[in-house]
Protein backbone atom coordinates (compact mmCIF):
# COMPACT_ATOMS: atom_id res chain seq x y z
CA UNK A 1 0.00 0.00 0.00
CA UNK A 2 1.44 3.50 -0.94
CA UNK A 3 1.79 6.05 1.26
CA UNK A 4 -1.36 8.14 0.36
CA UNK A 5 -3.96 5.27 1.62
CA UNK A 6 -1.86 5.51 4.72
CA UNK A 7 -4.83 7.92 6.26
CA UNK A 8 -8.35 7.84 4.06
CA UNK A 9 -9.84 10.82 5.27
CA UNK A 10 -13.05 10.44 7.17
CA UNK A 11 -15.99 11.89 4.94
CA UNK A 12 -17.67 13.89 8.08
CA UNK A 13 -15.98 16.26 9.79
CA UNK A 14 -14.89 15.13 12.90
CA UNK A 15 -13.38 15.39 16.69
CA UNK A 16 -10.16 15.00 18.27
CA UNK A 17 -10.02 11.59 19.99
CA UNK A 18 -8.99 12.82 23.00
CA UNK A 19 -9.63 15.96 24.93
CA UNK A 20 -7.96 18.88 25.00
CA UNK A 21 -6.30 19.02 28.46
CA UNK A 22 -6.33 15.07 28.88
CA UNK A 23 -2.47 15.92 29.37
CA UNK A 24 -2.10 13.40 31.56
CA UNK A 25 -3.53 10.49 30.29
CA UNK A 26 -0.01 9.46 28.79
CA UNK A 27 2.29 10.48 31.34
CA UNK A 28 5.35 9.54 29.87
CA UNK A 29 4.61 12.12 26.42
CA UNK A 30 3.76 14.27 29.13
CA UNK A 31 6.97 14.67 30.96
CA UNK A 32 8.98 14.71 27.72
CA UNK A 33 6.83 17.68 26.26
CA UNK A 34 7.17 19.34 29.53
CA UNK A 35 10.56 19.15 29.12
CA UNK A 36 11.59 18.93 25.89
CA UNK A 37 8.68 19.98 23.66
CA UNK A 38 10.66 19.46 20.57
CA UNK A 39 10.93 16.05 20.99
CA UNK A 40 6.93 15.50 20.72
CA UNK A 41 6.86 18.57 17.59
CA UNK A 42 9.30 16.45 15.78
CA UNK A 43 7.27 13.29 15.93
CA UNK A 44 4.26 14.75 15.23
CA UNK A 45 5.58 16.96 12.53
CA UNK A 46 7.47 13.90 10.86
CA UNK A 47 3.96 11.69 10.69
CA UNK A 48 2.11 15.09 9.84
CA UNK A 49 4.56 15.64 6.32
CA UNK A 50 4.86 11.98 5.94
CA UNK A 51 8.21 11.31 6.42
CA UNK A 52 9.18 14.75 4.08
CA UNK A 53 10.34 16.24 7.51
CA UNK A 54 12.37 14.04 9.45
CA UNK A 55 11.61 14.33 13.62
CA UNK A 56 15.25 15.66 14.45
CA UNK A 57 14.89 18.56 11.48
CA UNK A 58 11.37 19.68 12.72
CA UNK A 59 12.45 19.42 16.35
CA UNK A 60 16.09 21.37 15.37
CA UNK A 61 13.92 24.26 13.55
CA UNK A 62 11.26 24.37 16.44
CA UNK A 63 14.11 25.25 19.25
CA UNK A 64 15.70 27.43 16.68
CA UNK A 65 12.54 29.10 16.71
CA UNK A 66 11.89 29.36 20.73
CA UNK A 67 15.45 30.29 20.97
CA UNK A 68 14.92 33.21 18.55
CA UNK A 69 11.54 34.27 19.12
CA UNK A 70 10.48 32.73 22.65
CA UNK A 71 7.36 31.29 20.43
CA UNK A 72 7.79 27.69 19.06
CA UNK A 73 4.13 28.04 18.96
CA UNK A 74 4.33 30.37 16.12
CA UNK A 75 5.90 26.99 13.90
CA UNK A 76 3.77 24.33 15.76
CA UNK A 77 0.23 25.90 14.95
CA UNK A 78 0.44 25.33 10.99
CA UNK A 79 1.14 22.01 12.12
CA UNK A 80 -2.39 21.56 13.91
CA UNK A 81 -4.01 22.69 10.73
CA UNK A 82 -2.64 20.86 8.49
CA UNK A 83 -3.22 17.88 10.65
CA UNK A 84 -6.96 18.61 11.26
CA UNK A 85 -6.95 19.13 7.18
CA UNK A 86 -5.78 15.85 6.95
CA UNK A 87 -7.96 14.31 9.05
CA UNK A 88 -10.60 16.37 8.94
CA UNK A 89 -10.66 17.41 12.57
CA UNK A 90 -13.22 20.40 13.22
CA UNK A 91 -11.43 23.82 13.83
CA UNK A 92 -10.10 26.47 12.87
CA UNK A 93 -6.96 28.53 12.07
CA UNK A 94 -7.56 31.13 14.94
CA UNK A 95 -8.29 28.33 17.75
CA UNK A 96 -5.17 26.29 16.66
CA UNK A 97 -2.82 29.52 16.92
CA UNK A 98 -4.65 30.94 20.64
CA UNK A 99 -4.19 26.80 21.39
CA UNK A 100 -0.63 26.33 20.77
CA UNK A 101 -0.01 29.91 21.93
CA UNK A 102 -1.70 29.89 25.18
CA UNK A 103 -0.99 26.52 26.13
CA UNK A 104 1.72 24.58 23.39
CA UNK A 105 2.32 21.54 25.99
CA UNK A 106 -1.48 20.78 25.57
CA UNK A 107 -1.45 21.35 22.15
CA UNK A 108 1.35 18.89 21.04
CA UNK A 109 0.49 16.52 23.50
CA UNK A 110 -3.15 16.46 21.99
CA UNK A 111 -1.52 15.77 18.45
CA UNK A 112 0.28 13.12 19.72
CA UNK A 113 -2.47 11.44 21.48
CA UNK A 114 -4.46 11.56 18.39
CA UNK A 115 -1.84 10.24 16.20
CA UNK A 116 -1.02 7.79 18.36
CA UNK A 117 -4.93 6.56 18.72
CA UNK A 118 -4.65 6.33 14.62
CA UNK A 119 -2.77 3.62 14.81
CA UNK A 120 0.90 5.25 14.79
CA UNK A 121 3.90 4.17 17.02
CA UNK A 122 5.53 7.03 17.60
CA UNK A 123 8.42 6.06 18.66
CA UNK A 124 9.18 4.63 14.98
CA UNK A 125 8.85 7.83 13.03
CA UNK A 126 7.37 7.40 9.71
CA UNK A 127 9.25 5.04 7.53
CA UNK A 128 8.98 2.37 10.72
CA UNK A 129 5.47 3.17 10.30
CA UNK A 130 5.23 2.67 6.67
CA UNK A 131 7.26 -0.50 7.16
CA UNK A 132 5.26 -2.23 10.28
CA UNK A 133 1.76 -1.42 7.78
CA UNK A 134 3.15 -3.26 4.83
CA UNK A 135 4.75 -6.44 7.48
CA UNK A 136 1.58 -6.60 9.44
CA UNK A 137 -1.11 -5.22 7.52
CA UNK A 138 -1.72 -2.71 10.17
CA UNK A 139 -4.06 -0.12 9.02
CA UNK A 140 -3.12 3.15 10.20
CA UNK A 141 -5.17 6.88 9.79
CA UNK A 142 -8.95 5.79 10.81
CA UNK A 143 -9.72 6.84 14.10
CA UNK A 144 -9.77 4.74 17.15
CA UNK A 145 -13.96 5.14 18.85
CA UNK A 146 -15.16 3.16 21.78
CA UNK A 147 -17.88 1.34 21.60
CA UNK A 148 -20.67 1.05 18.65
CA UNK A 149 -23.59 0.99 17.39
CA UNK A 150 -26.35 0.54 19.77
CA UNK A 151 -29.72 0.07 18.96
Amino acid sequence: MDAQHLHAKPQAEGEWSTGFCDCFSDCKNCCITCWCPCITFGQVAEIVDQGSTTCGTAGALYTLISCFTGCGCIYSCFYRGKMRAQYNIGGNDCGDCLKHFFCELCALTQQYRELKNRGFNMDLGWAGNVQRQQNQGVAMGAPVFQGGMTR
